[in-house]
C-alpha cells in the first residue's frame, strides 16, 4: 500500500490532528483535577466519532427492520433481546429482522459494519401471583393487613381476599419479623409482623394498587434462589443455535452463578460473552469475585435502587465502574437513562447529565431499555444518547487516566499472555495518539484482544479494529472506542500485502464516516508474525489525500 504524495495547496493535508481541533485538549492535559475541571470549555468542539457503546433492548416500538435500520445509522452497537417478555418464536422473528436491517445498512455503506446481539436472560426472580377471587389489582391503604404464602393452594381456593401468592418457596424461612418487604420498585412498602407456618403476615407501610407479577424485592435479606431456571436454560440453547454473541445475566449474586450459566452453555457456547448484571445486595457484596469470573459487568441501577437507600446508588455505579476499569473488564450503566424520552421527544437536563456522568466515571456503554423498547421515539433517544457521550469523552482528564491505568499496571505486575512486547506497544500507542492528536488507532488482529488492550488505556481516538473473525467482531462493541470491521475479502497471497490491505481497509473506513482526514497522523498497531497474540508492532502514518494499493509495506 502506498499514500502518494498529493498537491500541497490542499488545505487538508499537512495539518497534524486537523480533524480534532477543541476537543476539550487543554482540559485534557492539565496536571491537576481542579485545573481539568476549570479548563473545560462549553465552546469546545465534540469529537466526530463517538467511542461510548450504545445498547438497546428492542420490542413492539423497534422490532421493525426499517425501524431497526434507522437505530443502527444512529448508531446502535448491541442490540438485546429481553427474554423477560415474550415467546421463543417472537425473538426467533426479532433476530431476523435485526440480521435484515444490519445487511440493509452494510449494504448501504458498502462496509461490512458488525452489529453486536446480547439476550437477556429472565433470571432468578421474586414476583407476585394472582390475588384471591380473580382480580388483577386491589389497593392497599397505609396501615392495611396483608397476608403473602408462597403456598401454591391459595392461588385457588382461599377465601381472603388479601392473601397473596409470591413465587418463592422458602420466603417463610428467610423472611424474620421485623423485615422489610418491597414491591413494585418500592411503590409498596410492607413490614412482616408476624409468621405463622407459610402464611406472613404484614402491616403496609406504603400503600397502593397492588398488581399481578410485580417483582419483590427483600432488602438485606439472603435468598437462596437457583441461578437459572427451566425457562433460562431452554433460552442459552436458543442462544447458541442462534449465534447469540453475549448472554446479559440477570440477578447474578455470585461467581458460582456465572460458572453455571458457562456449564450450562458448554463447549458450544464457549465463544459467547457473559456480562453479569448486578442488580441486588447480594451481586453487590460478592462484586470482586463476579467481575472476575464475567466477561463484563453491567450496573443495573433500578434493581440497585430497590435493595439499598437510593441516595447510594451513585456510589455503588462509581465503585463498581471503577473496579471494571481497573482490570480492564467492559462495564456498562442501565436503567432510567433517558426515561423521559418514553413519552417525550426530548431528555430531560437531568438526564443529559446523567448521561454524560456515566461516561465520565468510565463507563464503556449506556444501555437503553424501555427508550427503544416501548417507547415513542426509539431513534431519537439513540441520537440523543450519542451527542451526550461524544461531548462527555472530550471532557475526560486523558493525562491522568493514562497515568494511573498504566502504573495499576505496573504495580500490579499484570501480564497479559503471551508475550508482554504487546502491553508495551499498546501503552505506546495510545500515548503517543494523545500526543500527536492521532485520528484513529487501526489494529489489525484476530481475536480482536490486541484492541480490547488498548482500550484499557482509554485512548481518545477510536480504535479501529479490523478482523475476519465475526463474532469478535461483533463483541468488540463491548469495549469503549473500538470501531470494529470485520474484513471479508479473499486472503491475499503474500501475508505482508494482506497485512497493507486490511490497514487500508480501516483507514478507509475512518475517511468514510469523517473522523479521518487528509494530513491526519493514524498510529497502526499489527503483528509481527502471522498468528493471534503477536500485535507487537506500530507505525505512525499520516494520511495523503489519495490511497492507492500496493504491496509496499506501511507496518
Amino acid at each position: 500500500m502506498v499514500w502518494t504524495t498529493i498537491d500541497d495547496k490542499d488545505e487538508d493535508v499537512n495539518i497534524p490532528g486537523r480533524c480534532v481541533p477543541g476537543q476539550q485538549l487543554e482540559a485534557v492535559m492539565a496536571n491537576t483535577m481542579l485545573d481539568h475541571l476549570c479548563l473545560l470549555n462549553i465552546s469546545s468542539r465534540a469529537p466526530v466519532e463517538r467511542l461510548s457503546g450504545i445498547i438497546c433492548v428492542i420490542g413492539a416500538a423497534s422490532r421493525e427492520p426499517e425501524v431497526l435500520e434507522k437505530m443502527i445509522e444512529m448508531g446502535m452497537n448491541i442490540a438485546c433481546l429481553n427474554f423477560s417478555h415474550g415467546s421463543q418464536q417472537y425473538h426467533a422473528e426479532v433476530l431476523e429482522n435485526i440480521k435484515t436491517a444490519t445487511a440493509n445498512y452494510n449494504k448501504k455503506i458498502r462496509m461490512k459494519c458488525p452489529l453486536g446481539i446480547a439476550l437477556i436472560t429472565k433470571g432468578p426472580e421474586i414476583r407476585t401471583g394472582f390475588p384471591i377471587g380473580g382480580r388483577l389489582e386491589f389497593n392497599l391503604d397505609e396501615g392495611d393487613t396483608v397476608q403473602l404464602t408462597s403456598d401454591v393452594e391459595y392461588i385457588i381456593k382461599a377465601d381472603d381476599p388479601n392473601i397473596v401468592h409470591v413465587n418463592y418457596d422458602n420466603l417463610h424461612n428467610i423472611l424474620q419479623v421485623g423485615n422489610q418487604v418491597y414491591i413494585d420498585n418500592k411503590r409498596i412498602f410492607l413490614e412482616c409482623t408476624s409468621i405463622e407456618g407459610l402464611i406472613i403476615t404484614c402491616r403496609v407501610m406504603r400503600g397502593g394498587y397492588l398488581r399481578t407479577r410485580k417483582r419483590v424485592h427483600l432488602p438485606g435479606i439472603q435468598v437462596d434462589l437457583p441461578a437459572l431456571s427451566d425457562k433460562d436454560r431452554a433460552d442459552l440453547r436458543f442462544a447458541i443455535e442462534h449465534d447469540v454473541d453475549m448472554i446479559f445475566a440477570s440477578y447474578v449474586r455470585s461467581a458460582d452463578a456465572v460458572k453455571e450459566i458457562r456449564d450450562t452453555l458448554g463447549p458450544d457456547g464457549s465463544n459467547i460473552l457473559i456480562i453479569s448484571q448486578i442488580e441486588n445486595q447480594q451481586g453487590l457484596d460478592n462484586v470482586d469475585d463476579i467481575i472476575k469470573a464475567s466477561d463484563g459487568i453491567i450496573v443495573s441501577r433500578g434493581d440497585l435502587g430497590n435493595e439499598m437507600d437510593q441516595e447510594e446508588v451513585f456510589l455503588a455505579q462509581k465503585s463498581i465502574i471503577a473496579k471494571c476499569n481497573k482490570v480492564g473488564k467492559p462495564v456498562i450503566c442501565t436503567t432510567q437513562m433517558l426515561e423521559s424520552m418514553v413519552k417525550h421527544p426530548r431528555p430531560t437536563r437531568a438526564e443529559r447529565c446523567d448521561v454524560a456522568n456515566a461516561v465520565l466515571d468510565g463507563a464503556d456503554g449506556i444501555m437503553l431499555n424501555h427508550e427503544t423498547a416501548i417507547g415513542d421515539y426509539p431513534v431519537k433517544s439513540i441520537r440523543d444518547a450519542a451527542r451526550i457521550c461524544k461531548q462527555a469523552e472530550a471532557a475526560v482528564w486523558q493525562r491522568q487516566l493514562v497515568i494511573d491505568i498504566t502504573d495499576e499496571v505496573r504495580i500490579a505486575k499484570i501480564i497479559i499472555p503471551p508475550i508482554i512486547a504487546v502491553h508495551a506497544v499498546a501503552t505506546a500507542a495510545v500515548r503517543i495518539s494523545l500526543q500527536l492528536l492521532a485520528s484513529a488507532i487501526v489494529v489489525v488482529t484476530a481475536s480482536v484482544k490486541s484492541a480490547q488492550l488498548l482500550t484499557k488505556y482509554r485512548p481518545k481516538c477510536p480504535v479501529i479494529a479490523v478482523t475476519r473473525n465475526a463474532q469478535k467482531a461483533r463483541q468488540a462493541h463491548l469495549y469503549r472506542g473500538i470501531l470494529p470491521l470485520q474484513y471479508k475479502v479473499e486472503r491475499a497471497t503474500e501475508w505482508v500485502k494482506d497485512l497493507n490491505l486490511r490497514v487500508y481497509y480501516g483507514i478507509n473506513f475512518g475517511r468514510k464516516k469523517g473522523f479521518i482526514r487528509p494530513g491526519d497522523p493514524v498510529v497502526v498497531m499489527t503483528g509481527s508474525k502471522q498468528k493471534s497474540g503477536f500485535a507487537d508492532k506500530m507505525k505512525i502514518l499520516y494520511v495523503t489525500k489519495h490511497i492507492s494499493h500496493g504491496t509496499e509495506c506501511i507496518c
